[in-house]
């Protein structure tokens, strides 16, 4: 009996030791596991964290590297100047960053003092590291000299930043450019700015609660507005998914929708317009908030929401630049007027003009999103190659069939609808014009919008263009979006 208790007592304890042996060499693969993500993955983003203090290290052995435009302009640079200590008589180097551009790629550039954003920040740590000369290198370590850091070469093209810069003229808006077949970010303004070669000493003046500008504040990526009619791009997707046959789709617009249910429900066309009878195309291109005010009330409730969600809102966008998620809060408990609403743009849905170009370029190309793309390349301070940047990572939208549906419908807007100013372009656009109605202490303004893409046939570039108070989105946001796309393609 004894002997058998501790026959079962050593098979217990042996099994007790090789599961501690297990779990030890779990913990010891997981860590090399995780060393491997970290490494690969992470470092680049940790080391070059502004937080990170190895960066002050980094600091006194390089100086900060340039950031250049696709073009070959310089945005930023480091400029060293050499002074006598009037104290102690001896010379002392002292570094200054440098915008030339001044206030027109404040907020995608960014700054470096003060913390750091915008490309400063996303590229910290190349601008941080030194692949010149190794010969060079070791004589300025001996010498205590720094040495050169790298440069980085953005997607920005100068020519069209300002042409985008000068469109939007004193109001406060944004205009955000992407190449649909690359993803790359082409310009990326935001008003008001703000000069960030002075923002020390302009800082108290910037950030004071009276400054109701938010110069600060990148529009394009954190700004959230309610959507207005362009909006309707994500209805119609969703009528179309509902209904194959929508060439079957017949409203007779006489102004205004009254809800059967509750008549107190009732959403107006713009100035009252009467569209008469229309079909979807039509009434896409009319940007007729009557017939869509129906289909709000008519489309699958939790249907639009997947649709929502699919089309990334709720969601962190996948920038590398902080940016604010879109919101769409439809439910199926949601009423017919919160439907009405929603379903021109208007009550809680809000989004972003980054968010809106990224939606109209996977239209343009065939239902499939390149993600936006904001750096190509590292170069040495001798001009060498360091590093490529990987190709924008994909995703799919929407179905081709889809996106060529919604793009002839946007072209329609352009030939027989609300962005007729385009019809004398020497390409071929497409877009949805918007109008959404804020109120702004206590005060009601109308915000424009366009969102669109040109050449319709083979697509080079898509804009989104929102400006605050701008009247109408065929008036005022239109034309800025046109000034841009006839200086990129001009170009092409």
């Amino acid at each position: 009996m004894n002997s058998g208790r501790s026959r079962s007592g050593k098979k217990k304890s042996n099994q007790s030791i090789v599961a501690f042996i297990y779990f030890f060499a779990l913990l010891f693969f997981g860590m090399i596991a995780y060393m491997i993500y970290f490494i690969g993955f992470r470092a680049e983003d940790l080391m070059g964290n502004s937080y990170n203090a190895r960066m002050d290290v980094f600091n006194n052995r390089f100086i900060r590297g340039s950031i250049l435009s696709a073009d070959g302009q310089v945005l930023a640079k480091t400029n060293v100047q050499e002074e006598k200590d009037p104290e102690s008589g001896e010379n002392k180097k002292t570094e200054i960053r440098e915008y030339p551009f001044g206030d027109l790629f404040a907020q995608s550039v960014g700054y470096s003092t003060k913390g750091k954003t915008g490309i400063e920040a996303l590229a910290n740590f190349y601008l941080m590291e030194s692949n010149s000369n190794p010969v060079v290198q070791v004589a300025n370590e001996i010498t205590e000299t720094k040495s050169q850091g790298d440069s980085v070469v953005t997607t920005f093209d100068t020519g069209l930043q300002k042409v985008a810069y000068d469109a939007l003229g004193e109001k406060r808006g944004a205009v955000i450019a992407m190449n649909p077949q690359t993803g790359e970010v082409l310009c990326m303004v935001s008003k008001p700015s703000f000069d960030p070669n002075t923002i020390v000493q302009n800082w108290n003046a910037i950030i004071a609660d009276e400054n109701a500008g938010a110069p600060l504040l990148n529009r394009c990526t954190q700004g959230l507005y309610a959507p207005g009619s362009t909006f309707k791009i994500i209805m119609t997707l969703e009528y179309l998914r509902e209904h194959p046959d929508y060439s079957d789709f017949h409203y007779n617009c006489k102004g205004l929708y009254q809800n059967e249910e509750d008549p107190a429900y009732v959403v107006h066309c713009f100035n009252g317009e009467k569209h008469g009878k229309e079909d979807l195309a039509q009434a896409f291109a009319n940007s007729c908030n009557s017939a869509f005010a129906e289909m709000g009330t008519e489309i699958d409730k939790k249907k639009l929401k997947d649709t929502a969600q699919k089309l990334m809102f709720n969601e962190k966008l996948p920038v590398e630049l902080p940016s604010s998620k879109s919101r769409f809060t439809v439910t199926e408990e949601s009423d017919a007027w919160t439907m009405m609403q929603s379903a021109i743009g208007q009550g809680n849905t809000m989004m972003s003009p980054l968010h809106e170009v990224m939606i109209t370029s996977a239209i343009a190309n065939k239902g499939v999103l390149c993600e936006p793309k904001l750096l190509t390349q590292v170069l040495s301070s001798d001009g060498n190659l360091v590093k490529t940047f990987p190709e924008a990572k994909k995703r799919t939208l929407m179905t081709e069939s889809e996106a060529d549906t919604l793009g002839a419908f946007m072209r329609k807007v352009v030939t027989e609808g609300t962005a007729s100013k385009f019809r004398k372009a020497s390409y071929e656009a497409a877009g949805k014009t918007g109008s959404a109605e804020v109120t702004d202490n206590g005060v009601k303004k109308t915000n424009a919008w366009f969102t669109g893409f040109a050449p319709y046939e083979n697509p080079q570039i898509a804009v989104c263009v929102i400006v605050e108070d701008g009247e109408t989105g065929g008036r005022t946001a239109v034309p800025v979006a046109k000034a841009v796309m006839d200086y990129w393609l001009s170009k092409q």
